[in-house]
């Protein structure tokens, strides 16, 4: 068998209808090329090593789980990327999806490297704890509507699929989770760039309870930061509004 780490935020799946559950969520994203993060003692692997006209692989930190998914499912051979998935690099040339029980204490970096692979990265659906999924798919007005929630939608459409008790999983957390699925933007939003947008929306929820106009004061001149629309607060600022908003920065570099 094998040990949790809580070193690793391990809390592995137990509950067969939640992978069952995630499965049929998968079957409806593209899947040519599928990859794992954190099989663990493969919960779902089991699920997806059987998935025809698949090319799967899965990446795995943890020597000991290598050895316990090696020895349990023999046709994971050449299949595990021994490694961080936060430092690896792209795992296949062409376009993937992603799934996993996410590893709590970094599944906000998990998006983040998504993000950064956004153009090969063409679904994803992962396990998060709930507080961290509410926040990505939350909307303008929400209390959790935040820096996540901005920079994933700017890019992917983020459905909340369902939550899972904490008696689905060994150990059990002591918090409630959730399964969320990314897609591709149906309709891409223009933006200055990238590196534009990210300055902006991390100074303006930086002091979320200020008006926009005193959070982003040194992005805009002012002439701009006159207008009606500084006078709102940053959860107050849709998505499209604040990418927007970006062509408005002053500096030909921001």
């Amino acid at each position: 068998m094998y040990t949790l780490k809580k070193s690793l935020g391990q809390h592995f799946l137990k509950d067969e209808k939640i992978g069952a559950a995630i499965l049929t969520e998968l079957q409806k994203c593209p899947c040519e090329n599928l990859l794992e993060i954190g099989p663990g003692g493969g919960a779902l692997t089991r699920f997806l090593i059987d998935l025809k006209n698949v090319n799967f692989k899965a990446v795995e930190i943890d020597e000991e789980k290598i050895a316990f998914l090696m020895n349990t499912y023999p046709q994971l051979k050449d299949k595990i990327i021994k490694g961080d998935f936060l430092v690896i690099e792209k795992p296949f040339s062409e376009k993937f999806t992603v799934i996993g029980n996410f590893p709590y204490n970094i599944s906000t970096q998990i998006v983040f490297k998504i993000l950064e692979w956004k153009e090969s990265v063409q679904c994803m659906i992962g396990m998060f704890q709930k507080e961290v999924a509410q926040r990505l798919a939350a909307k303008e007005g929400s209390k959790v509507y935040g820096v996540t929630s901005v920079l994933t939608q700017a890019f992917y459409d983020v459905a909340y699929l369902f939550e899972v008790g904490q008696n689905s999983f060994t150990p059990p957390p002591k918090v409630m989770s959730a399964v969320i699925k990314l897609t591709p933007r149906k309709q891409s939003l223009a933006m200055r760039n990238e590196r534009s947008l990210r300055i902006l929306v991390k100074a303006a929820f930086n002091q979320r309870r200020k008006t926009l106009r005193n959070a982003v004061r040194s992005l805009f001149d002012e002439k701009e930061l006159g207008s009606d629309f500084f006078n709102r607060r940053a959860e107050q600022v849709s998505v499209e509004e604040f990418t927007a908003l970006t062509f408005r920065m002053q500096g030909s570099d921001k």
